[in-house]
């Protein structure tokens, strides 16, 4: 018996820029054991989307080729507590760019609330990573400030949000005043734009901070141990504007600071299990009581993936960029 088809978003060439991405028709995927098939609605863009289509980020050994980590839609071959049916938005390992898609059961939460497709197809990647580096490896705790790098993305809209849900105090930074009033608006006690003022002197004058959460790195290394704390965590999630930095262990050993980071895809299926029963339990709760919101900023047609990735790789988003399947 043939394989039922589906569409789907390949990469012409196996790399290239955002034009090279095309509509193909491959087979539908096979749920294996213990995963559900997801007839998908819509889809997340993330920026490891992005590195993955440049060639510098290959799904790890198992995982679908096809770009998307994040995806919402039904359930229509269930498994563990998942019924034909069910509304769930899931973390992947790749394949979200496709008309289906399948996922460990472990790795699905029910949509919550009265949220959409569209709404709940921005959560996986972004609140499971914000979870994982500022609440665990960071130690984020209630009265602790955070400061947030990058405060417009995706991660950084959903790091404002928990952070403040939490009880934290937030300083966030983003490049341009629109998107720093944005950030001010969403909940951040102060934002600052990084094009126009010092983030260090700001986070300094108001008695420094207990966590950062940076995806920039590079030149913003150095400037983030001084606006640190005694004690203070610095966490990385990515390194845009450089990945080798000078440091100065005295200033470390001084200020008893940690320096940490991490990525989501590599982990086991039973450390994103994990991740996602936390999520569940802590998360979850605060956005259906309408503390987390889903910030879309704007969505594209699957087959215009391409439009997708040029806008966001233009840094003009505030939000999440969605794909329409």
């Amino acid at each position: 018996m043939t394989q039922p088809s589906m569409t789907a978003i390949a990469v012409r060439g196996g790399k290239g820029p955002a034009e090279a991405l095309e509509t193909v028709e491959i087979a539908r995927p096979v749920p294996a054991e213990g995963e559900i098939l997801i007839a998908v609605k819509a889809a997340g863009v993330n920026r490891p989307d992005i590195l993955q289509r440049m060639g510098f980020y290959p799904p790890p050994p198992g995982a679908s080729a096809i770009l998307g980590l994040e995806v919402a839609g039904e359930v229509i071959r269930p498994a563990g507590r998942w019924r034909v049916g069910d509304r769930v938005c899931a973390l992947l390992g790749g394949g979200g760019y496709a008309e289906f898609a399948v996922c460990d059961a472990r790795h699905a939460l029910p949509i919550p609330g009265d949220l959409t497709f569209i709404e709940a197809a921005g959560l996986p990647e972004t609140v499971f990573t914000v979870w994982a580096n500022v609440f665990e490896h960071g130690a984020l705790e209630a009265g602790d400030t955070l400061m947030i790098h990058g405060a417009a993305s995706g991660i950084g809209v959903a790091a404002i949000q928990m952070a403040k849900a939490a009880g934290a105090k937030v300083i966030a930074t983003a490049r341009g005043k629109e998107k720093a009033e944005r950030a001010r608006i969403l909940g951040a006690d102060i934002a600052v734009d990084a094009t126009a003022e010092d983030f260090e002197a700001v986070a300094r004058a108001n008695g420094g901070v207990d966590v950062v959460l940076d995806m920039v790195a590079g030149p913003y290394f150095a400037k983030n141990l001084e606006a640190l704390k005694i004690g203070g965590r610095l966490v990385h999630i990515a390194s845009q504007a450089g990945g080798t930095v000078e440091l100065p262990i005295l200033k470390v050993m001084q200020k008893r600071l940690i320096i940490t980071g991490s990525t989501l895809r590599p982990r086991s299926a039973a450390e994103k299990a994990r991740l996602a029963a936390r999520v569940g339990e802590v998360v979850w709760p605060w956005i259906e009581a309408g503390k987390v919101k889903a910030i879309i900023d704007r969505t594209f047609p699957l087959a215009d993936a391409g439009a997708a990735h040029a806008w966001l790789e233009s840094g003009a988003h505030f939000g999440k960029v969605i794909l329409l399947v």
